[in-house]
């Protein structure tokens, strides 16, 4: 974690300067109030047994439409007895773009997707799992400039 006076990389205490409420190193801590003082976290060091982690797998569950979302769409709405135009107006979208989903050339994007569901009683979306190898998290640099920075200026 970076100070937001000076930059610095270092264990951050939360403080009030100037009704402004920053988290601060240890010495910039002197320029406010100390709200709340930085907690130490003691991590456990892996044994010589264990192998280190390079890196994690996530699973992430992940929404997608169906391939034939276009038909699905056309047969509930021939069911209802519906024409575009007017079911269209009872979900309050365009009939253009009830015409686009229906021959397939616009996919619809998902909250429109779960409206069509929910008003037609059918399946849109998929979800499915996906593993994600996750790094080890890298200490970044921030690219944004803190007070320090403006000072020196």
């Amino acid at each position: 974690m970076n100070c937001d006076i000076c930059g610095r990389d270092a264990l951050l205490y939360t403080v009030l300067v100037e009704g402004s409420e920053l988290k601060v190193c240890e010495k910039c801590s002197a320029a406010g109030k100390i709200i709340k003082r930085p907690e130490i976290v003691i991590q456990k060091k892996p044994n010589k047994t264990e192998p280190a982690r390079a890196a994690q797998a996530v699973k992430e569950i992940v929404e997608a439409i169906v391939e034939d979302y276009g038909a699905r769409i056309r047969q509930a709405r021939d069911k209802t007895g519906l024409t575009q135009k007017e079911f269209a107006k009872k979900i309050n979208e365009k009939e253009s773009i009830l015409h686009k989903l229906e021959t397939g050339s616009f996919e619809p994007p998902i909250p429109l997707a779960k409206k069509l569901e929910k008003t037609l009683h059918i399946v849109l979306i998929e979800q499915t799992e996906q593993e994600k190898e996750q790094a080890p998290a890298k200490k970044e640099k921030s690219d944004g400039l803190t007070i320090g920075d403006v000072l020196k200026l």
